[in-house]
């Protein structure tokens, strides 16, 4: 599908004429996120889509750092609210796609019927408190890391994308990501030019940040999940980037890792569904 000068990918499900469902993924992920959620919206009545972000598996991969600023990636959305010939769309997302759709909702809140987000506080938020808080700090060096050009490639993509595939399941509950699951995702991270990609998604957030002026409120609802177990993003985020929402709610889970959709797909299933249906 053709969107904002970009092909990508999209899986689509569930009745064309029902509300339209916009489901993103995040690193190191692709539209396979969220295989867990895509039949229970779908027998539920709603549109679908889900694409694999620009970059990502079978989605174009432009080169440059521009053109993965966190405009252009909520422009991709619009893009595609466009493409279903849909005035508005509920919009889900899940790490990266999480601060794609907490931008989405701030620059397009006409756009927006309502959110949700996973496991990824407001990026003001992120901003914020990363730098006056060292243990969140600590938790995040990788992303300086990925701000190296080319070695991450190199060092990730090693012995059959071996480091990555642990990387994975170190930040997971032990079997949650099964054999079959990381095939998928070494042959999503196996195609051309798609490490380099993901990664520029993080290289653009450091290098070309976004402006939230005038304000960086959010408007449409939004719904916000959070894994209390997550070993990458503190907790304490959460509840501060709902104070940036005009109408927020907050849905803690005990004892969930960041991969909330897979640890805990049948609550995570049964918040959407009321969420969206309310």
């Amino acid at each position: 599908m053709h969107v904002n000068g970009v092909n990508l990918h999209v899986v689509q499900a569930g009745p064309a004429d029902g509300p339209l469902v916009i489901l993103l993924h995040g690193f190191p992920e692709f539209w396979y996120s969220w295989h867990n959620q895509i039949p229970a919206l779908a027998n539920a009545g709603y549109c679908v889509w889900i694409p694999d972000q620009r970059g990502y598996n079978l989605s174009d991969k432009p080169t440059g750092l521009d053109a993965y600023k966190i405009d252009e990636l909520a422009a991709d959305v619009i893009g595609l609210i466009d493409a279903a010939g849909r005035d508005r769309a509920y919009i889900v997302g899940h790490d990266w796609g999480a601060a794609v759709t907490w931008r989405v909702a701030n620059r397009f809140p006409h756009r927006v019927a309502k959110a949700a987000v996973l496991n990824v506080p407001h990026p003001y938020v992120m901003g914020k408190y990363i730098r006056r808080s060292w243990h969140q700090m600590l938790r995040s060096t990788y992303i300086a890391y990925f701000q190296i050009p080319a070695l991450p490639e190199r060092m990730l993509g090693a012995d059959n994308w071996q480091p990555m595939a642990a990387a994975l399941k170190r930040t997971a509950p032990p079997g949650l990501f099964s054999d079959d699951d990381i095939a998928r995702y070494r042959s999503a991270w196996s195609q051309p030019g798609a490490m380099t990609a993901m990664l520029n998604w993080y290289r653009a957030f450091v290098q070309r940040p976004a402006s939230w002026s005038p304000s960086p409120r959010v408007k449409p609802p939004m719904m916000m999940i959070w894994g209390n177990a997550d070993t990458a993003l503190e907790a304490e985020m959460a509840p501060l980037s709902m104070e940036l929402c005009d109408d927020g709610r907050l849905n803690l889970l005990d004892g969930v890792s960041h991969w909330v959709q897979h640890q805990a797909p049948a609550e995570v299933n049964r918040l959407l569904l009321e969420y969206l249906a309310e």
